[in-house]
C-alpha cells in the first residue's frame, strides 16, 4: 500500500467513527468483513493515534478555524483535519507539508471546493505557526 492509500483508509475509519461513535475495534472488524477499507498495522497506527489525541487535535483545529466552530465543521472535514494535524504533531516520518498536501488531496476527492479552501486555510495557519515555533526553539 502507498502512504496515500494508507491515509485514505485511515480517513474513512476516522470519519466513520465520528459518524457512529462506535468502538474502533468494531469498525475495524466491519471494514475487514466488507473488504472495502484496508485495515493493516499502518492504518491502525494513524487511526489509533488520531483517536487517542482527539481532544488535543480538536482544540487545535478549533483554534485555527476562524470561520466555523468545531460543531459546525462537517464530519468529512473534521476527519481530514484530525489526521493532518495528528501527522504533523506525532508522525516523525511525515513532513508537515506532505501531511497538508495529502489532506488537500483527500479533501479534493471527498469534499466540496469550498471545503478544500477551508482545510487549506486551517492547515496553512497551523503550519506557519509551527514553523515559527520551530525557528524560535
Amino acid at each position: 500500500m502507498t502512504r496515500s492509500e494508507i491515509r485514505d483508509s485511515a480517513f474513512k475509519l476516522v470519519f466513520e467513527q465520528l459518524l457512529r461513535d462506535d468502538n474502533i475495534e468494531e469498525l475495524y472488524e466491519i471494514a475487514e468483513e466488507i473488504e472495502e477499507i484496508t485495515v493493516n498495522d499502518e492504518v491502525k497506527a494513524i487511526v489509533n493515534g488520531t483517536l487517542s489525541h482527539a481532544d488535543e487535535l480538536d482544540s487545535i483545529i478549533e483554534s485555527y478555524s476562524r470561520s466555523r466552530k468545531l460543531a459546525r465543521i462537517s464530519k468529512l472535514n473534521h476527519a481530514i483535519l484530525r489526521i493532518a494535524v495528528y501527522e504533523c504533531l506525532y508522525d516523525d516520518k511525515t513532513p508537515d507539508n506532505a501531511a497538508i498536501s495529502e489532506a488537500i488531496k483527500l479533501a479534493g476527492t471527498y469534499t466540496y471546493r469550498e471545503d478544500v479552501n477551508f482545510i487549506n486555510g486551517v492547515l496553512g495557519a497551523f503550519s506557519r505557526d509551527r514553523a515559527k515555533e520551530q525557528e524560535n526553539a
